[in-house]
């Protein structure tokens, strides 16, 4: 036989072995375990997954097949999970082949758009050279688009990604995020996005519930505990802080553990007298999250936004 004979395609395949042998299985478990909630995302990300598993056992038999348009839209509310949703993503796309790298590069406006005539197209051109093989996520992406400044240079940075993702479509995959108002506006003005977005993806908002126990994982996984005590005042912390200007979600209750390990600390300092054993170093208590101004009220938008990195 010619030795440059290639061989004939397999007969049969078998979907759940190559699922279990390609490694997806692990990262849809890593994002059920490192997300709580968001279960209809994660049922959107298993139907995307399945997708590329079968085009690609298309492929492997021998049947008519064309790499699917993979460019997303994630559209949401700050602090919901989009990031590490499009880190997994990566991740399944590089598992199953259908990017080389698998790696993240997320970026806003201010890494595309130069500010003068010229600057622009090398400051996108770049961040698409470090993006290939990979997955580019652009942030709050409808700022790329300002009709109401004439002077503006982000029509530029959209034309250079349409023509990207359009031609390097095997190599490249886009995801679009933002508030989803903004985002219908944003696609209304610019239909070559539109055109080009397979997959639209809505991540909402967290319970209170579920907030709660983001921040009992949190804790856990750094070792914190809270009381009982401490427990229900974290309860009614996320209801009121819910309630006010720019909050974020899981960020903005990351923002307040981190504000609660402080008044933890500074109390320990103060008042501790004595060896500490590890469980007095552990646990945060009630005095820990009630100490939040949050719970004064009264506070004005104004001062909630210069304060919101702290999480008040």
């Amino acid at each position: 036989m010619d030795g440059d004979t290639p061989a004939p395609a397999p007969a049969t395949v078998d979907l759940r072995a190559e699922f279990e042998s390609s490694g997806v299985r692990d990262l849809l478990e890593e994002l059920d375990r490192e997300l709580i909630g968001l279960y209809p995302v994660k049922e959107r990300i298993r139907e995307t997954a399945a997708l590329l598993l079968v085009e690609r056992a298309r492929k492997s038999l021998g049947l008519s097949h064309d790499t699917p348009t993979l460019h997303m839209s994630f559209t949401g509310n700050p602090g919901t999970g989009k990031t590490t949703v499009a880190l997994k993503m990566a991740g399944i796309l590089k598992r199953l082949g259908y990017v080389r790298k698998g790696h993240l590069v997320s970026v806003t406006r201010d890494d595309l758009v130069g500010q003068y005539i010229g600057h622009t197209a090398p400051k996108t051109k770049e961040v698409l050279k470090k993006a290939m093989g990979g997955v580019l996520f652009i942030d709050e992406a409808y700022y790329l688009y300002r009709p109401d400044n004439e002077r503006d240079y982000g029509q530029e940075a959209i034309e250079i990604l349409l023509q990207v993702m359009e031609n390097n479509r095997d190599d490249l995959v886009v995801i679009l995020a933002g508030y989803a108002d903004r985002m219908d506006n944003f696609f209304n003005s610019n239909p070559g996005f539109r055109s080009r977005i397979a997959h639209h993806i809505e991540f909402p908002d967290y319970t209170d519930e579920e907030l709660l126990r983001i921040v009992k994982y949190m804790m856990a996984d750094q070792n914190y505990t809270m009381t009982p005590q401490a427990e229900a005042a974290f309860g009614e912390y996320i209801r009121l802080r819910r309630a006010q200007p720019h909050f974020a979600n899981a960020r903005s209750i990351r923002n307040a553990f981190d504000r609660s390990r402080l008044r933890q600390a500074n109390r320990l300092f103060t008042e501790a007298v004595g060896a500490l054993d590890a469980a007095a170093l552990s646990t945060i208590e009630e005095a820990d999250i009630r100490a939040s101004r949050v719970f004064r009220g009264g506070l004005d938008s104004e001062r909630i936004r210069k304060e919101t990195a702290d999480d008040l």
